[in-house]
C-alpha cells in the first residue's frame, strides 16, 4: 500500500495505492493520522480512486482512522471510491457511517 499526502484548502488528501489489506499500513495511518491532529489538521480526506480492493482488515483501518479524527474533534471524509470497495461498504452497511464524494474536490468542498 502506497501512501501520499497532500494539502489543500486547509484539509487533508491521503491518497492510496494499491490494496487495502493491513498488516503495517494500518500502524502507519495510525500515525499518520496522531501527527495530523497534533499539527493542528483535524479535516482528512481519503481518496480511494487507486484501491481497487479492500479486506476487512482495510475496513478496519478506515474506521479507526475515522474514530481517531471524530474523537480528536475532527472528521474523516472518503472520496473517488471504485464501485467494487463501494459495493463492499454498501454490504457492510459501513457507507452510512462513513460520509462517501464522488470525487476529492467534493469531499473538500464538503467541509
Amino acid at each position: 500500500m502506497d501512501i501520499k499526502i497532500n494539502e489543500q484548502y486547509q484539509s487533508v488528501i491521503i491518497s492510496l495505492n494499491g490494496k487495502l489489506m493491513g498488516g503495517p499500513f494500518g500502524e502507519e495511518m495510525n500515525k499518520t493520522l496522531h501527527n495530523l491532529l497534533d499539527e493542528g489538521k483535524k479535516r482528512v480526506v481519503i481518496d480511494l480512486s487507486k484501491v481497487g480492493f479492500v479486506n476487512s482488515s482495510g475496513l478496519g483501518i478506515l474506521i479507526s482512522g475515522l474514530t481517531t479524527m471524530r474523537n480528536g474533534g475532527g472528521d474523516l471524509k472518503l472520496a473517488s471510491i471504485s464501485s467494487k470497495v463501494e459495493g463492499l461498504l454498501s454490504i457492510t452497511k459501513l457507507n452510512q457511517i462513513f460520509e462517501q464524494h464522488p470525487s476529492v474536490e467534493e469531499a473538500l468542498n464538503s467541509f
